[in-house]
């Protein structure tokens, strides 16, 4: 297994907090990366049953059996085990003593609020970075990965994409949902997911939804939660220099695996990616998760939006770093076209003196510079993140 981008994040977590808890979606490679970090270390796995049922029953003789420096995985199997940790590392007050996996969102940081706050550092482990994946192939075509996705198993097993993600999604359904949701049909959740590959990087309508899955928009938005907490989708918010604004108006939904929107909408080859309609969505979806994936693993949480006016003049994505706004337009065409920079133009014109300069992200050979904007093709940048905030971090020197 490669050496994940998040590694040296993860270690200078350990000699600040107490306790390390790594974040993120099922097959993502949390365990392996602890266990690669932290080689010397007890693993405890409380996807277990027998684990699980003796830190369930006594939780203060687990974690004296464990002792200090050990890994705890998916330890919200047992969320009340948090509690006990606190009182640990409280008295002990010993860096990285604890280091925590974890897949589902609101029951982890629910618990986490309560007994963990300023005691752990949080992480946030998505499939493969770009980089990452030129560990396996130099270079790589976007509409290869758009229909074979990022998971590590993918890559490091050699496993067939449609294989992969038709076994991923039945023990999704079956594990996650039905504890997250408490379902007994599925067949609507199920729906719900199709639709949702076909409106990836759309504005969220959920009448629309209610309406064709059948069942309430309460229900689609509770579904939606389910598949946020899960890290199956992310929601980028749309901008308004009003933030209550921001709550209110409609998101865009994205996959965090761009892998699972296409085996749902049925594309299983690279020609397929490059001819479907959605080719331009998919697109959009795939470096804007890359981009958080960058950020995540150096450990930055930054502010992403996306922007439209009433005229339907668009940026695709808006970084806020350092109090600048970075506009960033992604394109799945190997030309460029002046007319890409109708929106950053559009959006710098209304909010003169806070932007930087804007970039064009596109699937074409050159970089060019034009107007002030770049334009690069992010699959040949080393780092996308330190690519798109460059200029920024340059004006702050």
């Amino acid at each position: 297994m490669i050496t994940r981008d998040i590694t040296t994040e993860l270690l200078q977590c350990a000699t600040e907090y107490p306790v390390v808890t790594i974040l993120g979606p099922r097959q993502s490679g949390k365990t392996t990366l602890a266990k690669m970090a932290f080689s010397e270390r007890r693993y405890f796995s409380l996807e277990d049953p027998d684990i699980r049922a003796i830190a369930e029953e006594d939780p203060r003789g687990f974690l004296d059996n464990a002792g200090s420096n050990c890994i705890l995985d998916e330890v919200q199997r047992v969320p009340h085990l948090l509690s006990y940790i606190q009182g640990i590392v409280d008295q002990e007050n010993i860096k990285g003593q604890f280091i925590l996996t974890g897949s589902h969102q609101p029951r982890l940081h629910e618990a986490i609020s309560q007994s963990l706050a300023g005691r752990t550092a949080m992480l946030s482990l998505w499939p493969f970075s770009f980089s990452e994946l030129r560990n396996y192939k130099d270079s790589w075509s976007p509409f290869e990965l758009m229909w074979k996705g990022t998971y590590p198993g993918l890559h490091q097993e050699g496993i067939e994409p449609r294989r992969f993600y038709n076994n991923y999604l039945q023990t999704y359904l079956e594990r996650d949902v039905r504890l997250l949701a408490g379902l007994r049909n599925l067949s609507q959740f199920q729906s719900l997911l199709t639709l949702l590959a076909g409106r990836v990087g759309q504005v969220v309508n959920l009448s629309s939804l209610s309406n064709d899955v059948g069942v309430s928009s309460t229900t689609i938005r509770e579904w939606l939660n389910v598949l946020k907490a899960t890290y199956v989708i992310f929601e980028l918010p749309p901008y308004f220099k009003n933030i209550r604004k921001r709550v209110i108006k409609s998101s865009k939904i994205y996959f965090t695996d761009v892998g699972v929107a296409s085996y749902l909408l049925g594309i299983h080859n690279e020609e397929q990616a490059m001819r479907d309609p959605l080719r331009g969505n998919l697109y959009e979806n795939i470096i804007i998760s890359d981009i958080f994936k960058s950020a995540y693993n150096k450990g930055i949480r930054p502010e992403f939006y996306f922007f439209r006016d009433s005229l339907g003049c668009e940026v695709d994505l808006l970084i806020k770093e350092f109090g600048k706004i970075i506009p960033v337009e992604i394109k799945s065409a190997k030309t460029f076209s002046t007319s890409f920079l109708k929106g950053i133009k559009r959006f710098r014109k209304i909010h003169s003196g806070r932007t930087e300069n804007g970039i064009i992200l596109y699937t074409g050979d050159q970089e060019y510079n034009i107007e002030s904007h770049r334009v690069i093709n992010p699959l040949q940048v080393n780092d996308i993140w330190d690519e798109v905030t460059r200029d920024n971090h340059l004006s702050r020197e």
